[in-house]
């Protein structure tokens, strides 16, 4: 009996043990509410915090994961491995950090975060796209999905899952700094380019519940529509300003495109620096919690601005525990950028103790983070590989970029005489010049949010094409191409050139360093177009996030280009200047004649634009 007595303890310990041993979280054939409950049931308070909490790469380490359970790392403007890191760098470097989340208790994988809002923007030989400025002239959502299809490759390529794009923001004013984010100033066009959602996470399953979000796979990423709401519409266009508008104006502008994102199935919102008829956004209960998810059904997580939640308070951080409470309160699920960790940490916690913060609103948030987790199959696949290195810059992408290139010009004047066009321009004729800082220089040609946060000057850290290189490559052997800079009117008429490319525009950046009351084409932007312009035929293009002020140059201009910021594959603007391509864009922002005309959209009764929106001159291919 004895010797049955210690076989039977024997086998129940062994149920026991493979009884303890299967979670059902960790089972992906367990329904995914049944693995959400699972887990919560078993988290600490210290680990439900930690998911709410994501860190800049420079403070995350394993160790650091480790001890407080952190949910989510992100990689600000420019935050990169190193300068010129290889996809197997970034691989390396993220799976470093995941290790460390997945050595906790209870294994919960962290979710990585970077800026990719024109391709992979900040990451060494990635393909450049035109910023959203640009796409919105195109009119072709097909070809946005298939930009975020392309983005959502070359980001998972560095181990990457989680992009916070795109910006659905509805710009009214281009003086604001972040206007190139924007599609348009007409919600309509911004609506359509959500479809860069389902480029960018898959298509959701035709029998999804609205609100619940989708992410099909590992060639995919989590997207965030951003920034809620109002954003674009700020007082004077200043960046994370007052947006003054009654609420049926903001649910007719600024909302519209936020239907459409949640209806494919978006994981992620990201909320806005600024504030709605004086109250900040990332304080506003009653349109994140009331509005967003009761109203809107949301169901993925709801994530806040680079601290913003210090913002809260003016100045920022005057009272801290305040703005803990006020974020979080309003319906926060992630906060992003918590420089000062062990604080934010401490005083959410505080907070919850004391029942300054239900825990039924520290659950809400952790249910919604770990939904987007096991949905998109961070549990399963939570180590990234090199499968996909060869995405990065690939050769497909980047004719993809130059086919939106061609598309997202806008062709604004040919010709002084509408019988005389200058475009397309012919490829074979004795010498031609091509001046402008704009000309020669990939860093001027992506803008801000390139390699770094406002941005960068020059070739040597953006792998592409210049529009320089792109007119060599494209004009006839025979044709001489001469480039200068900023050539004097001396020079321009002693050489009898055919005819002159002049590439100017605005110099990069971004947020707040790009609000400007002027609009103004950089020095020595607007004397190159007097010293060519005035002595040989030409076209000017315009290499900016906005629309600029022209007017004044204009008599002197033969034919005129908005390129917007088109990124790293400048041929797509030869292709077109020559005539291999006719053009097709039409402007998705209204173009003023002068800045005190400002704000100035489409519908507005003061409307009295220099090119209207919609506007743009077409042309036919030349048969080669």
């Amino acid at each position: 009996m004895g010797k049955f007595a210690i076989t039977m303890m024997g086998f129940l310990l062994l149920c026991f043990c493979a009884e303890a041993v299967y979670m059902k979280y960790k089972d992906p054939k367990q329904p995914l509410n049944v693995r959400i409950r699972d887990l919560m049931n078993r988290m600490s308070l210290e680990e439900k915090i930690g998911q709410m909490t994501q860190i800049e790469r420079h403070v995350a380490s394993p160790q650091i994961m480790r001890k407080y359970f952190i949910g989510s790392v992100l990689s600000g403007g420019g935050s990169a491995p190193f300068p010129k890191a290889t996809a197997a760098d970034w691989v390396k470097m993220v799976n470093e950090i995941q290790k460390g989340s997945l050595s906790t208790r209870l294994g919960i994988p962290m979710i990585y975060g970077i800026d990719a809002v024109h391709g992979h923007n900040n990451v060494y030989k990635a393909t450049i796209f035109p910023h959203n400025v640009g796409l919105g002239v195109t009119r072709d959502p097909q070809l946005v999905k298939r930009i975020g299809a392309a983005t959502a490759l070359e980001v998972r390529a560095t181990g990457i899952p989680y992009t916070f794009a795109p910006c659905i923001a509805v710009c009214r004013d281009p003086r604001w700094g972040r206007c190139y984010e924007s599609y348009s100033e007409d919600h309509r066009i911004v609506q359509a380019m959500t479809e860069i959602i389902p480029g960018l996470q898959g298509d959701a399953p035709a029998n999804s519940r609205k609100g619940v979000p989708f992410v099909g796979g590992k060639t995919k990423v989590a997207a965030c529509a951003k920034h809620f709401v109002g954003d674009g519409g700020t007082t004077k266009g200043i960046d994370e300003n007052n947006t003054v508008i009654d609420m049926n104006g903001l649910l007719n502008i600024h909302m519209p495109a936020y239907f459409d994102s949640i209806l494919k199935g978006v994981s992620t919102i990201m909320v806005s620096y600024s504030s709605w008829n004086g109250k900040r956004m990332h304080a506003n209960r009653d349109l994140i919690t009331g509005f967003l998810k009761g109203k809107l059904k949301f169901r993925g997580f709801v994530i806040s601005d680079w601290e913003a939640i210090d913002k809260i308070t003016e100045p920022p951080r005057a009272n801290y525990s305040y703005s803990v409470q006020a974020g979080v309160l309003a319906g926060l699920d992630m906060i992003m950028g918590q420089e000062n960790l062990v604080e934010f940490l401490d005083d959410l916690a505080f907070q919850v103790r004391n029942n300054i913060i239900p825990m039924s609103r520290i659950d809400d948030a952790v249910m919604r983070i770990l939904r987007v987790k096991f949905v998109m199959g961070l549990f399963e696949n939570p180590l990234a590989d090199l499968s996909l290195a060869n995405q990065l810059g690939s050769q497909e992408h980047r004719e993809l970029a130059r086919e939106a290139v061609r598309k997202s010009l806008v062709l604004l004047k040919n010709g002084k005489v509408t019988n005389q066009p200058l475009l397309p321009l012919p490829k074979k004729v004795t010498k031609i010049l091509v001046a402008g800082i704009h000309a020669d220089n990939l860093g001027y040609q992506c803008g801000g949010w390139t390699i770094s946060w406002q941005g960068i000057g020059g070739n040597d850290l953006i792998t592409g094409t210049t529009i320089l290189n792109a007119v060599k490559k494209t004009v006839h052997p025979s044709t001489q191409v001469v480039y200068q800079e900023n050539p004097d009117v001396n020079f321009v008429k002693s050489n009898h050139f055919s005819y002159a490319i002049v590439v100017v525009g605005e110099t990069p950046y971004a947020e707040m360093f790009g609000d400007s009351a002027k609009l103004t084409i950089a020095e020595p932007g607007p004397s190159i177009i007097s010293s060519v312009c005035g002595v040989v035929k030409c076209v000017v293009v315009v290499v900016s996030g906005r629309p600029v002020v022209i007017e004044p140059y204009l008599a002197n201009i033969d034919a005129l280009v908005a390129a917007w910021l088109p990124g790293s594959e400048g041929q797509g603007v030869a292709d077109v200047l020559f005539g291999d391509y006719g053009f097709t864009g039409k402007l998705a922002r209204t173009w003023f004649k002068s800045v005190d005309q400002l704000p100035m959209n489409v519908g507005d009764r003061h409307y009295d634009p220099l090119f209207p929106f919609g506007f743009g001159l077409t042309t036919k291919p030349v048969k080669s």
